[in-house]
């Protein structure tokens, strides 16, 4: 089997390396902007679909090749949160986000045998209140500037969540249950 991840999230290939498949990398080269009055929803859908397309062009797909793709945002209503530019943005996002419920998206796509599965999984997350100088202490860890909503809940950011409803893993970045469950539908692979 040919596994590839359509990724440089290292986030994505530390999950996928905990389900034991080997898998190479293919980065796709797609810019992700919302377009005017694009819902998150629909966004994520089109980022990882776009990223599909992207390595479809750049790589060679044989009968047993699997393909996978993943966008995640954070959003605040219909307010997307992508990556802070800033030490500013991220103060800003942050804010915004500080003792109050948010919602996590991720869209995936899965190639395989000419097929296409895409499916967006939903995690509402909520912060704890938070001090000024939290939030500057937790932007000059440097951890918020790579990140959709600028935290990582794997990391330092766990310490300012106060609750999780949903997925866990799709907030880091990539939805772990209903993965599996479409590649076995798939018959991908059949021992998780």
């Amino acid at each position: 089997m040919d596994f590839i991840l359509g990724s440089s999230s290292p986030r994505r290939r530390e999950l996928l390396s905990n389900l034991g498949i080997r898998y190479r990398i293919v980065i796709p080269d797609i810019e992700e902007i919302p377009q005017k009055g694009e819902s998150p929803s629909r966004f994520v859908k089109r980022a990882a679909q776009d990223k599909l397309r992207a390595i479809l062009k750049k790589v060679r797909v044989r009968r047993e090749t699997v393909i996978l793709t993943a966008d995640t945002i954070v959003a605040l209503g219909k307010r997307i949160l992508g990556k802070p530019s800033n030490k500013r943005e991220a103060y800003d996002m942050l804010k915004s986000l500080e003792g109050r419920w948010h919602r996590v998206y991720t869209a995936f796509c899965i190639y395989y045998r000419r097929e296409v599965v895409l499916r967006v999984v939903k995690t509402d997350v909520r912060f704890r209140r938070l001090t000024e100088s939290e939030i500057m202490n937790y932007i000059n860890t440097k951890e918020p500037m790579d990140k959709a909503g600028a935290y990582a809940a794997q990391g330092k950011g766990a310490t300012i969540i106060k609750e999780i409803r949903g997925s866990y893993t799709n907030v880091v970045g990539l939805p772990m249950a209903e993965l599996i469950e479409e590649l076995k539908r798939l018959k991908v692979q059949s021992e998780f």
